[in-house]
């Protein structure tokens, strides 16, 4: 499995880049977004990778960031929606927009995707929130099997402040929608100031930084 490749790019097309590593040019698969946002010709790249395996075909993908390969791999999860559909939906939306729309069940956003309608918007949307269900279903049981119990003052400050605005809650859901573990989301949010005063979309972005600096 490759998490990542580290290189010098030495091809840019339509959908796709070479990266030479050592002598060896790896083609990488990635958004046309993705690839402008990469570098030039000659330059040092890392790109995070997706190596998808199938009996006819072995393919890498590529992404510039944690959150646009967590988003692929969500993305891809969901039934119909597949490797291209799922660049596509890369190239026009960014992973913070894509987690609101869904926990906003904003189908409208989604469907200004290509390739994505009414129907498969709804299935997007309801699979990754029943997948939220159920990892928090799993996390509660986990936590009641050992008999865990945040009593921490800091905690219990964190779990109110969460309760007493929509904003926070809608922007721990999409978090989770990308991935995060609740628990690490709360923990990142310690560290926002200001929370209040913030749209739920910088919530999100901001989370994301701070989520990224603990990977």
């Amino acid at each position: 499995m490759l998490a990542y490749i580290k290189g010098t790019l030495e091809i840019k097309m339509t959908g796709y880049v070479v990266i030479d590593v050592g002598g060896l040019g790896y083609k990488v698969f990635m958004s046309d977004t993705g690839i402008e946002k990469l570098g030039n010709i000659g330059e040092k790249v890392k790109v995070h990778t997706y190596y998808r395996v199938r009996e006819d075909d072995i393919s890498i993908y590529g992404f510039n960031t944690q959150e646009e390969l967590k988003m692929f791999e969500l993305l891809i999860s969901v039934s119909g929606v597949g490797a291209k559909t799922a660049l596509t939906m890369l190239a026009i939306c960014e992973p913070s927009e894509f987690a609101l729309a869904v926990i906003s069940e904003d189908i409208k956003t989604l469907t200004t995707i290509p390739g994505i309608g009414p129907k498969s918007a709804k299935r997007i949307i309801l699979e990754l929130k029943d997948k939220i269900k159920k990892e928090q279903q799993i996390e509660e049981l986990t936590n009641a099997s050992k008999g865990i119990k945040q009593n921490t003052e800091t905690n219990i400050k964190v779990k109110q402040a969460i309760q007493d605005d929509n904003k926070i809650l809608e922007a721990i859901a999409a978090l989770q929608v990308l991935g995060y573990n609740r628990k690490s989301i709360e923990k990142a949010f310690e560290k926002i100031e200001n929370k209040k005063e913030l749209s739920t979309e910088d919530l999100i972005k901001k989370g994301l930084l701070l989520l990224g600096k603990e990977l």
